[in-house]
This record gives structure tokens, sequence and C-alpha cells, in this order.
């Protein structure tokens, strides 16, 4: 009977359990990315949308798809404000928070019911300024609104920073093609699992 031998035995145990890892991480995207959590919580204090790029003032396609959402949720009463957060890139004359915050206003939304939290280079970053806003503010729910396949890690990712968070995500912006949308399960698989290992 031939030994086993244990470095390779070892090798080989460690793959499995990584692909295990990043299979089951996979399933857990998807399954978050097909669930809104609006279906079955009628409040909470804030809706946020999280920012995307911006172009001059004007968001992109992207950005628009989530911030409709995010106006969406608050026009039916799922909350009294909307946060849209994000900051800029060096040498941008608007924030992404101010570029989503002015298209919101020109829709027609109150002033007093926007809110802009224009900090955070990263979605962790944003997040939690954020949760650094609510703290002060002694809020402590949110809805937050990005594209789907990003509802398992900024869920966490908030609730890890102390704020009762459900998703509500948006179809209408990047999920333009299966391909598309496969890129957005792929790439979200490993995101989450960096964020679960670095913490941010």
């Amino acid at each position: 009977m031939r030994k086993r031998h244990p470095v390779l035995f070892g090798c080989l145990l460690a793959l499995v359990l990584l692909l295990g890892a990043v299979a089951g991480t996979g399933v857990a995207v998807w399954r978050a990315a097909h669930q809104d959590d609006a279906s079955r919580v009628d409040r909470a204090d804030v809706v946020m949308v999280l920012g995307a790029a911006q172009y001059g003032g004007r968001p992109s396609p992207v950005f628009r798809g989530r911030l409709d959402h995010g106006e969406l949720l608050l026009r039916r009463g799922f909350a009294d404000r909307v946060v849209v957060l994000g900051a800029g890139r060096p040498g941008d004359a608007f924030t992404e928070a101010e570029a989503g915050a002015r298209y919101l206003s020109e829709r027609g939304v109150h002033a007093d019911a926007i809110d802009t939290v224009p900090e955070g280079g990263t979605t962790f970053e944003s997040l939690r300024a954020a949760a650094e806003y609510m703290r002060e503010r002694d809020l402590s729910s949110a809805f937050l609104v990005s594209d789907p396949w990003h509802n398992l890690r900024i869920r966490r990712m908030a609730r890890d920073l102390g704020i009762r968070a459900f998703a509500s995500a948006t179809w209408q912006s990047a999920a333009v093609s299966q391909s598309t949308r496969l890129e957005g399960y792929l790439r979200e698989t490993f995101a989450y699992l960096y964020y679960r290992v670095s913490g941010r």
C-alpha cells in the first residue's frame, strides 16, 4: 500500500478548501443579488445610494440607475431621507455625492430630503463615513442602493460598521448583458473574500 505524501496531501486539501470557499461565496453573492430586502422591511431611517462615476456633475448611466431606485424607495415611503455617498477624483469639480444630490433635486426631490456624505475613495471608506453620519444623528437603519452583485458585500460592511443595513439594488444600471452580470458576480466573489480577510 503506497504511503500518502503529507505535503502533497496538504496542498490538495488546501486547494479543495479554497475552491470550496470561492464556490460557496459565489453562490452567496448570486443569492444576495436576487433578494430585495424592501420586500420584507417596510421602513428604515434613510435610503443610502452608493456613488459611481460622474462627469462634470452629471451622473453616469450606472449612477443614474442607482439614484432612480433610491428616489423610488423614497417616494414609496421606505424612508424620509435619501443620503448620497461618494467622494470625487482629483481635479473633479463635483463629488459623486454632490452630483447625485443635484440629479435628485432636478427630478423634484425636496432639498430637505437629500443629504450628502462626500467622503471615501472606496466602498468601505464611503460606508465608514456614512456610519459616522448616522451616529451623529442618532440614526440606525438604512436601505443600501447599489448594483445587485454588491448586495452581499455592502450589507456585510455596513453591518460591521454598526448600521442596521438592508440591501435594495437596481438592475437598471450596469446589468446590460449576461456577460456583464457574470463579470459582476465573479468580481464581487473575490471582493467579498478579500474584505473578509482584510477587513476593508
